[in-house]
């Protein structure tokens, strides 16, 4: 092991991080053993690019942007039959697998645990977990087939997830057969000074690198893998916190085959030009999701000649991937964006420090940042009422109440 320290003190000198082995002396022999290996994970030249970044003036690449082609489910009149047909065929020959991205807590809900197990407050007190298991289970019934469920928890969450599934004996779901966890990625968030955090724990902090890690993690941990030796040809993805999505829709794997397209996204319309939502386009020429802080006033207030609005496709974050399209934009991390966060952790004297406001990056990626690797995408334009009832914040808007009732309307509870 001292050979090792010696390497590794080399390295964090070359990068001006030697206060990582600050505490080393004082953990036990298996976090020393952990903070190693976290070490030795690290790649400095990447955090190094990163952390210059936040001290660069964002300027955005000159794109051209414009409107992107959808269609409307309540439209397709005669198509909606063939459509249908075709996706009923796919997911009855086994070729559709469901992604949930369930690595974040239910803070901001008051609630102490993965967000996942969250009880939105609907007679049966099933959680958020509990629904999305009773919509999966009841469309394999329909189709007579079991659809493999991944689940993508973080190093956060992971452990307890796991075991409540295993207290609920897994909602019916065989693990390793038919439901498989895997983590999300991590990097280290580092202080305005570019000097990588330590926490209470005396371990590397390291944040969840942002649902735009999906990809790789899929690759990394070795679902794409388990994926082919189940048959799946097409993986749809969506958020844990959507109590109505519909991660079986042979509508839309049906105009993904249809039109040969390795990606087809669900959209609703925005409630207002000010709504803050990302929505689908085109930048130059290839699919893209211009974020609410990125699009301009006048663009966003833009209206076509059906007096809809031209930016209007919300992005809701149900997105269906061939396989294919998965291992390919796994192959290479996205670009990262940075966020100023609070970060409480123990500095080089190891006092703890608790910042009384944000003091610390973190680094993540965006899911749709892939979308510009892939040659087309197809858009289904869906009812907000049908299909997105997230849970987001404590009260107001995406809240329980408006979920809950999103909810029971639907299915007439």
């Amino acid at each position: 092991m001292g050979e090792d320290i010696d390497e590794i003190m080399k390295t964090l000198k070359k990068y001006s991080q030697e206060h990582l082995l600050n505490r080393y002396s004082e953990l036990d022999q298996a976090k020393q053993k952990k903070l190693l290996e976290q070490i030795k994970a690290i790649d400095f030249e990447l955090i190094n690019s990163l952390y210059n970044n936040t001290k660069r003036d964002y300027e955005a690449a000159e794109s051209e942007i414009t409107p992107i082609e959808y269609l409307d489910k309540e439209k397709l009149n005669g198509e909606y039959k063939d459509y249908q047909a075709i996706g009923e065929k796919a997911i009855r020959n086994g070729e559709l697998a469901a992604v949930t991205m369930a690595g974040g807590q239910g803070t901001r809900l008051g609630h102490n645990g993965p967000k996942g197990t969250y009880d939105i407050g609907l007679e049966t007190h099933k959680s958020l977990f509990e629904l999305l298991s009773d919509t999966l289970k009841e469309q394999g019934k329909k189709y007579g087939v079991v659809i493999p469920w991944f689940i993508m928890t973080s190093e956060e969450n992971n452990e307890q997830t796991i075991e409540f599934f295993t207290k609920h004996r897994y909602f019916g779901h065989q693990k390793d057969k038919d439901l498989f966890f895997f983590k999300q990625g991590e990097l280290p968030m580092v202080d305005t000074e570019g000097k990588i955090l330590i926490g209470e724990d005396g371990l590397i902090k390291e944040a969840a690198d942002g649902h735009g890690g999906i990809y790789e993690s899929l690759v990394k941990r070795g679902m794409t893998k388990k994926m082919r030796e189940l048959g799946t040809k097409w993986v749809f993805i969506g958020g844990i916190d959507n109590c109505l999505v519909k991660m079986v829709d042979p509508i839309l794997m049906g105009i993904a085959i249809q039109k040969n397209v390795t990606a087809a996204g669900k959209s609703v319309v925005k409630a207002n030009p000010q709504e803050k939502v990302g929505v689908f386009c085109k930048k130059n020429g290839r699919p893209s999701v211009l974020e609410y802080t990125e699009i301009p006033k006048e663009l966003s207030e833009e209206i076509d000649e059906n007096g809809e609005l031209k930016y209007g496709e919300s992005h809701i974050l149900c997105n269906l991937f061939k396989l294919d399209a998965i291992e390919r934009m796994g192959a290479k991390p996205l670009p990262y964006h940075s966020a100023f966060k609070k970060a409480t952790y123990i500095d080089k004297e190891g006092n703890k420090v608790i910042p009384d406001g944000p003091n610390a990056y973190k680094f993540e990626a965006f899911l749709f940042d892939a979308f510009g690797e892939l040659d087309d995408m197809a858009i289904l334009r869906v009812k907000r009422e049908e299909e997105f009832a997230p849970v987001k914040n404590a009260t107001g808007v995406d809240s329980p109440e408006t979920a809950r009732e999103l909810y029971r309307n639907f299915y007439k509870l």
